[in-house]
């Protein structure tokens, strides 16, 4: 498979202020102990120091800086695959510029010009330098080479596919950001050469920003700001570096010993995916920029990697994938996520019984996981309409149904204060309707769907007709898992008025009823809730054991939780088999790879092999970034071929 990742490192090394030789070797050493990265990023103006004042007029510092850059570009012919961007002062006709200079292999790729100057509070950068905004299309000689200098340069690397913009420091600051117009030209990358004084409340403020801008712009953002070795004359520098991408910031320090580099990996699909996904990211007319080679190696110097070999690399990097992506691992986050999918749900149900005027809402609940977190959505939609009334049937099968799961069905119905609890078994209406079709009455095996599914029906059935007598509406108990591998029964239990839970993985089912357990008082509720949590997932539509849990869902398709691994990455992402069996492997370092790929393999078939079930859904609130409505969500035809899927996992 194509290795779009790339490791990138930013630098804050020992300098000196107006030292040249001393920063140009820190520079180096840097360099030297970081070469597996394909892009390393130095603050601003390091080349000289960002506080040398009025030394930027004397032409003694800019001669030595630009020696200094040649000795830079010379050391950089030895190391393949790396990019190098570095700040310094640059003259260009009648004026000096404050320049991220890019270098690669030998050669001096390009240089682009700070555009916004910062001239207020403690800056007063326009008394030495020029804005660049006005630098289009130009080249200059410097180090002895004719190189591209503007605004309008971007550094492109063909093999990793990488596309680099600037910002340097203040451009990150201004509502017309220099980097927004690069990423929107195809820029994937940006970086952003900085000397940013620390005040209270600026770590937390730069963070935002670089977050924000990485997470409009669908980019991969590299800040660097300069260390404590500036001159503290009148200010303190901390060093504060991040990266962020998408959004999310993948590392961050500040005030670190120096040298340091802070190091992540970068993963180019991400952002690609992301502006595909949001046809609001437009492309901007890039004709004007120009795009000047760099060479920025892929992870671990391959172009094209294995799945045992993009292991390795990601192992050996540390990098970090979650084994529940749809779970936060914070334990304070996950509980806001929880409460917050909660009510998204109950306010999407509240808003249904409003607009219809239907307040009886009629549910099934099995004592399982799914049907319990419905029974509570319900529960607290009541809360925002007091008008609604649940009217809760369970609907147990003698010799199917364990009495642990009907224990709890009823326990948990009159501890959320159902308003009509009925039980209704289906036994004799099961077999009345297999004697009818000529089916034995007897489970047959494994294969006997008749069996099993006739039960399911039978359940839908009876809340249907119950929802026409009662005047109700019935509100679907089905999770994105379920839908996703197509484990509902057609016309069954995939069928409702209203699917609460249609965009709420199974993984995720359970912490969210667990949650709610732990922020009630109410101690009869909180044990049945935790009861429920902690009974095996099953349908129980075959005989019982002697009235225990015989049918474990798990045991048929597979773990839940490998399979929304697959789910998230594959339809969030877009990524390829193999590459979901690479994070998985290192997201479950105990998986056997044959293990983690027999689960791949059937979690493809079944995706696109039960995609017909997906066409005709309930509606149901949307409460995450993967979701499988035909409304738009999720659009697939049902005769889709599997097979390019999965003959790319025979070859991993």
């Amino acid at each position: 498979m194509k290795n779009r990742m790339i490791k990138a490192a930013a630098i804050v090394p020992p300098m000196k202020v107006a030292d040249v030789a001393f920063n140009v070797s820190a520079i180096l050493a840097a360099v030297k102990s970081h070469r597996d990265c394909g892009l390393l990023v130095f603050p601003e103006l390091c080349v000289t120091g960002y506080t040398c004042g009025d030394l930027f007029g004397q032409e003694v510092l800019l001669e030595a800086a630009e020696s200094g850059l040649k000795k830079i570009a010379a050391a950089s012919a030895k190391l393949e695959g790396v990019c190098l961007v570095i700040g310094m002062p640059v003259r260009f006709e009648n004026a000096l510029y404050n320049c991220a200079v890019y270098v690669s292999q030998g050669i001096i790729s390009g240089i682009v010009p700070k555009t916004y100057l910062p001239t207020y509070s403690e800056f007063y950068e326009d008394r030495w330098f020029t804005s660049g905004k006005n630098v289009i299309g130009r080249s200059l000689q410097i180090a002895g080479q004719e190189v591209p200098f503007g605004i309008d340069v971007l550094a492109e690397d063909a093999r990793s596919g990488a596309v680099i913009g600037t910002d340097v420091c203040e451009d990150l600051w201004v509502p017309d950001k220099p980097s927004t117009h690069a990423c929107l030209a195809g820029a994937n990358i940006i970086v952003n050469l900085s000397a940013s004084d620390e005040v209270i409340g600026k770590q937390a403020y730069r963070r935002t920003m670089v977050s924000s801008q990485s997470a409009a712009c669908y980019c991969d953002y590299l800040y660097v700001s300069s260390g404590m070795d500036e001159s503290s004359t009148d200010l303190v520098f901390s060093g504060h570096s991040i990266i962020a991408e998408n959004g999310r910031i993948l590392a961050d320090s500040v005030f670190p010993d120096r040298p340091h580099a802070e190091t992540a990996v970068l993963d180019l699909e991400t952002c690609e995916h992301n502006r595909r996904h949001q046809n609001t990211f437009t492309s901007e007319d890039g004709s004007w920029y120009r795009r000047v080679p760099v060479s920025v190696q892929p992870l671990g110097g391959r172009g094209e990697v294995s799945v045992d070999q993009l292991v390795r690399l990601l192992k050996q990097e540390h990098y970090p994938v979650a084994r529940n992506p749809f779970v936060p691992a914070d334990d304070d986050e996950r509980g806001r996520r929880c409460r917050s999918i909660l009510q998204i749900q109950a306010n999407g149900l509240a808003t249904r019984v409003r607009a219809t005027g239907i307040r009886n809402l009629v549910i099934g609940i099995s004592g399982g996981l799914d049907s319990t977190l419905a029974m509570i959505v319900c529960a607290e939609a009541r809360r925002i309409v007091p008008e609604i009334r649940i009217i809760a049937y369970t609907m147990p099968n003698r010799g199917n149904t364990s009495s642990q799961t009907y224990e709890n069905a009823m326990k948990l119905m009159k501890a959320l204060k159902a308003d009509e609890i009925h039980e209704v078994p289906i036994e004799e209406g099961v077999k009345a309707h297999l004697d009818a079709i000529g089916h034995s009455q007897k489970y047959q095996g494994d294969s006997d769907t008749a069996y099993e599914n006739a039960q399911a029906r039978m359940r839908t059935y009876i809340l249907m007709d119950a929802a026409n007598m009662k005047n109700g509406l019935v509100v679907g108990t089905g999770d994105l898992s379920e839908l996703a591998l197509g484990w509902c029964t057609y016309n069954g239990d995939h069928m409702s008025m209203y699917g609460v839970n249609a965009s709420v993985p199974k993984t995720l089912v359970q912490y969210i009823c667990r949650a709610y357990a732990m922020s009630i008082t109410d101690k009869k509720l909180r044990d049945v809730l935790i009861a429920i949590c902690d009974t095996p997932i099953t349908p129980e539509l075959t005989p019982s054991d002697n009235g225990r849990i015989a049918q474990k869902t798990e045991e048929k398709i597979g773990k839940y939780d490998l399979n929304d691994f697959f789910l998230f990455h594959a339809l969030r992402y877009g990524f390829e088999p193999q590459k979901n069996l690479a994070l998985a492997l290192v997201a479950y370092p105990h998986l056997e790879k044959e293990e983690g790929k027999a689960a791949a393999v059937r979690f493809y078939t079944r995706f696109f092999h039960q995609q017909f079930k997906r066409s005709c859904l309930p509606d149901g609130p949307k409460v995450g970034s993967v979701t499988l409505s035909p409304r738009g969500d999720w659009r697939m035809p049902s005769d889709a071929s599997a097979d390019l899927w999965l003959k790319a996992l025979e070859t991993a």
